[in-house]
């Protein structure tokens, strides 16, 4: 029996399909997959050509919008760069409301870029941003010298989810001229948008998060008014001119020059999925999927135990759940996690990497293409871990979580 109970203790739990359960990239489909294993296809004519025409029309269905869509080679860092070249020129003043780490990195793309960047405080990272902030901003700028307002939709770092309606009503409120900037990386097909009906003027995104497709492409949206500015912008070199790229008369110019081959066919392939499921749909299961997260951690809900960095389920994003568990025990949670076969996200920002700080934050990602039955196995991995670590629990997250989505 002993020797027994010593092959019990030493098995091996993570072998079998590994989860990864991260705000992106996601779980990739089979049918995206499929879609993509193939030789290279002629990029002169044929099916290659005609499948990517077919794209804009789903993108911007996708993004809910009537204007423009543009496809670049690149990460969300990309689309930030590509918007900014194209709505400005040197040593114009950008707005970043600051809501975090993926903020402060777009401001700092911006500053790069040779643009000033007023920062705008408005608040710790636990809390929503308030758009009143942004309105009196504003309202004091009589000579309109901000260009642009840069608005995190979804900050992957913290989780929370701003209000992007209630921006756009200040700004007008406020009777400025300023652009609207959505960062939609992590929001895209996870958070309800709405491009045009929320008065949002450029919004860009990656494929690796709510797209579910490898990493490796992303979309800059931008309306009339927005292409408007192009007019005086002086950054956008030939590649990230987002004009030659919008309904091009050659196919090349799609892309300034060879497009992402194999990524536009698994993209042809996910956007099938959402349009089959329809948007409605995917924003529902997503609002479910994440409200099962938080049952369990109200579940879960001890003194000295695991809680959600947002506070207000109102301001929480549907893609993705930061977590606190501080005297270094995220770590230690995730490392656990590691050891049953699912990978939790680390606490990208939330404090210096490295520090001890560091240490008391991991995320959950719920997006793309996920399943019920799959993320009640990453909370019951992460109540396993809890139980391994000795952390204080209310209850079982995972019976809550199972009771909300049955």
């Amino acid at each position: 029996m002993d020797d027994l109970a010593h092959t019990h203790a030493d098995a091996d739990l993570s072998r079998g399909a590994h989860v990864v359960a991260i705000p992106g990239p996601s779980m990739v489909p089979d049918a995206v997959l499929r879609a993509m294993h193939r030789p290279s296809p002629n990029i002169y004519q044929g099916e290659l050509v005609d499948l990517t025409h077919s794209l804009i029309p789903d993108l911007k269905r996708v993004a809910r919008t009537e204007h423009h869509a543009t496809i670049y080679i690149g990460n969300g860092h990309a689309a930030w760069e590509a918007g900014l070249v194209n709505t400005h020129a040197r040593g114009d003043l950008v707005l970043v409301p600051d809501t975090g780490n993926f903020a402060q990195n777009w401001a700092g793309t911006a500053r790069g870029l040779g643009l000033r960047v007023e920062m705008l405080e408005g608040g710790d990272d636990r809390a929503a941003f308030d758009p009143a902030i942004i309105g009196a901003r504003l309202r004091d700028d009589a000579d309109h010298e901000i260009r642009s307002v840069l608005m995190v939709h979804t900050d992957t770092s913290t989780s929370l989810k701003a209000d992007m309606a209630a921006v756009r009503r200040e700004m007008d409120a406020a009777g400025h001229p300023a652009l609207l900037h959505a960062d939609c990386i992590a929001s895209m097909a996870c958070d309800r948008f709405e491009m045009d009906d929320w008065g949002v003027d450029v919004a860009i995104t990656g494929c690796q998060k709510g797209l579910m497709v490898p990493a490796g492409t992303c979309f800059v949206f931008y309306n009339d008014r927005a292409d408007r500015a192009r007019e005086r912008a002086d950054l956008a070199t030939p590649y990230w001119d987002w004009r030659p790229r919008t309904n091009p008369e050659v196919y090349f110019r799609y892309f300034n020059g060879t497009g992402p081959t194999h990524h536009l066919y698994g993209l042809r392939a996910a956007l099938d999925l959402l349009m089959d499921e329809g948007m409605e749909r995917v924003w529902a299961r997503h609002d479910r999927l994440a409200g099962a997260v938080w049952d369990a951690l109200d579940a879960w809900a001890a003194p000295g135990g695991l809680e959600a960095n947002v506070r207000d389920r109102a301001h929480r994003s549907s893609a993705v759940t930061t977590l606190r568990l501080d005297d270094g025990r995220a770590t230690r949670l995730r490392e656990a996690a590691e050891t049953l076969g699912t990978t939790l996200g680390i606490g990208v920002g939330m404090a210096p990497l490295g520090t001890p700080e560091w240490h008391g934050f991991f995320r959950i990602g719920h997006m793309g293409h996920l399943a019920a039955h799959s993320l009640l196995g990453t909370l019951g991995v992460v109540e396993t871990g809890l139980n391994r670590l000795g952390v204080p629990m209310g209850g079982s997250g995972v019976a809550e979580a199972a009771k909300a989505l049955s």
